[in-house]
């Protein structure tokens, strides 16, 4: 974080310690781009407001699954296919393309579901968000266009959430592109160190839906950090009872495009 950096060490050091970076970030970027935001939302209620017009009824089911999409068509299948054959079958994907044009090739399933959006707007949080406004679902879970299920991460999750948790992450497995294990996240979740650390990706998340459940709409820069999943799960781990499930249940692709973190070769490092 670019501005934090340029703070006294004496002073980080007390923000660290008695706030978190994380939050003291949030806190600062949500007032440098507050005019940015407030476009994000207007945009946002626009898209629903078009997209709710052409829909017969709100998509629904037990399960409504979140896929924003830009221009990767062979992943986004793959994706696609992967919350389909859950064995969890009362799902709905809500495929949201985010003016990319590039949805073809997905599966003839009445259970896929895609909003077009009239533009790009380069944001993954407005595009869940309109997917989340426009569909009808006791649980909500989350899957990027470029990474993929195991068959029962959605049934290890409800199991969770029906024995009184209100969200819940699963550990994630982040594989290169050959195929080889980068790592595996798996952390129990505790909120005073997430204030200060990132360990839950958005893709692993599955919980019950109310009425906070929605994304900060702001396209964020790549070099802003927390990103946006950070900020949504800290945000709503202060209203849901949070549980991690230590097995693996979501296969990660690390890539340059991915929005977890910027990936270069020396990060991603050689297959084994």
């Amino acid at each position: 974080m670019k501005d934090y950096a340029l703070l006294p060490r004496p002073v980080k050091d007390l923000l660290r310690q008695s706030v978190g970076k994380n939050v003291v970030g949030e806190n600062w970027w949500r007032l440098r781009f507050a005019a940015e935001r407030f476009d994000a939302e207007r945009a946002e209620r626009t898209e629903v407001v078009a997209l709710a017009a052409g829909l017969e009824r709100a998509p629904s089911a037990t399960v409504a699954v979140v896929t924003p999409t830009y221009r990767r068509p062979e992943r986004l299948a793959a994706a696609v296919n992967s919350a389909l054959n859950q064995t969890v079958s009362d799902v709905k994907v809500i495929v949201v393309d985010d003016g990319g044009g590039q949805v073809d090739g997905l599966p003839d399933d009445p259970r896929v579901v895609v909003l077009r959006l009239s533009r790009n707007h380069g944001s993954p949080g407005l595009a869940r968000n309109v997917a989340l406004r426009l569909s009808r679902s006791p649980y909500v879970a989350f899957l990027d266009d470029d990474n993929t299920w195991r068959p029962d991460h959605l049934e290890r999750s409800l199991a969770a959430l029906k024995s009184g948790a209100g969200m819940v992450y699963t550990a994630l497995r982040r594989l290169r592109e050959d195929g080889t294990e980068l790592d595996v996240l798996s952390r129990p979740f505790n909120r005073a160190a997430h204030r200060d650390g990132e360990w839950v990706d958005i893709n692993a998340v599955v919980l019950r839906r109310f009425a906070g459940v929605r994304f900060d709409p702001w396209a964020r820069p790549r070099w802003v950090h927390p990103r946006e999943d950070w900020e949504f799960v800290h945000r709503v781990s202060a209203k849901l009872r949070v549980r991690h499930v230590p097995v693996a249940t979501v296969d990660y692709s690390v890539h340059s495009g991915s929005y977890f973190t910027d990936w270069d070769a020396t990060a991603i490092g050689a297959g084994t």
